[in-house]
């Protein structure tokens, strides 16, 4: 099998795909397509899927390393009866990106960028921080990663509220863990954002999440509350973000992803109490073994002409 590797980030995935797949080409292609090699599978990382790749490499199969597809071109693969299939969060990196979403929760309410400041001062005893037990949190999107945060943040006594897309019901490993009266549908998500200390986005980027944390989900939050996104950069408006920030509103953010990959290193968003990891939250030893095994297991369907699996269009 020739699988094309799409873009250049998430280097370890080369990794773990020659392990799972030691029998299979692995072939580096530009994002444009020029000069693109027939392949049988075509990888997003982090880059563009369109109609001119699929074109070019006669693809039989998209397989996402991961769960988020917003990089695949899926009307174009409709068309021309690509599948385009994933890995959900439930069977690779939910609990990895639970861990990390807790990561910067701890790291803004113990103040983290100002006490590596103080090392570098050479200053002792500060800055004073709040602990994470105590507080309350809600978590918009309780699937496979915002259902493993609710259970982790369970175990530092935080109140967490709870906020989806659909009823409680059809969430039934959240509706297990959350108590009576802490879920709220998206519409109502103002609800539980007036007795939240922190907001942690947990959604995947589609046409509905698309800006859905704006000016007037920010506002509804208590003055000095935090964000903390581990879903996708355009989920939260950039802008709205900025004006929080600069306002006072919100004491800080931490963010796993961003409008554009890579962030950059100038963005206004330094200027303020942010924490920025390079989207890591999925991205452990651990984690990508258990996805590399999902992926090369699909890969091995479209060999012997079997069902695939997860499959999104």
């Amino acid at each position: 099998m020739r699988i094309g590797l799409v873009g250049g980030a998430f280097p370890d995935v080369r990794r773990m795909l020659r392990d799972a797949l030691p029998g299979a080409e692995l072939i580096e292609i530009a994002e444009d397509g020029n000069d693109a090699p027939a392949v049988d599978v075509l990888v997003p990382l982090g880059a563009r899927v369109d109609a001119t790749l699929l074109d070019a490499t006669g693809a039989r199969m998209v397989q996402q390393f991961g769960v988020g597809v917003q990089g695949v071109d899926l009307d174009a693969a409709r068309e021309r009866g690509i599948p385009v299939t994933n890995v959900p969060g439930s069977q690779g990196n939910a609990v990895a990106v639970a861990e990390l979403a807790v990561f910067h929760l701890l790291a803004l309410r113990r103040r983290y960028p100002q006490a590596r400041a103080a090392v570098a001062e050479r200053h002792v005893g500060g800055p004073i921080g709040r602990t994470l037990s105590g507080s309350t949190v809600t978590v918009l999107g309780v699937g496979a990663s915002g259902t493993a945060l609710v259970e982790r943040l369970h175990a530092f006594r935080v109140d967490v509220w709870g906020a989806g897309r659909r009823d409680r019901a059809d969430y039934p490993d959240a509706d297990a863990l959350l108590a009576p009266g802490r879920y709220v549908p998206v519409a109502r998500l103002h609800e539980a954002l007036a007795h939240s200390d922190a907001l942690v986005v947990c959604v995947p980027l589609t046409d509905d999440t698309l800006g859905l944390v704006g000016t007037d989900v920010l506002a509804a939050m208590p003055a000095g509350g935090l964000l903390v996104n581990v879903g996708r950069g355009p989920v939260v408006d950039r802008d709205a973000l900025l004006t929080a920030l600069r306002s006072g509103h919100l004491a800080g953010a931490g963010l796993d992803v961003a409008w554009t990959e890579p962030i950059d290193p100038a963005d206004e968003l330094f200027d303020h109490d942010v924490v920025v990891t390079p989207h890591v939250a999925g991205v452990t030893e651990d984690s990508y073994r258990t996805m590399a095994d999902t992926f090369a297991a699909n890969v091995h369907r479209l060999e012997r002409g079997e069902p695939l699996e997860n499959v999104v269009t």
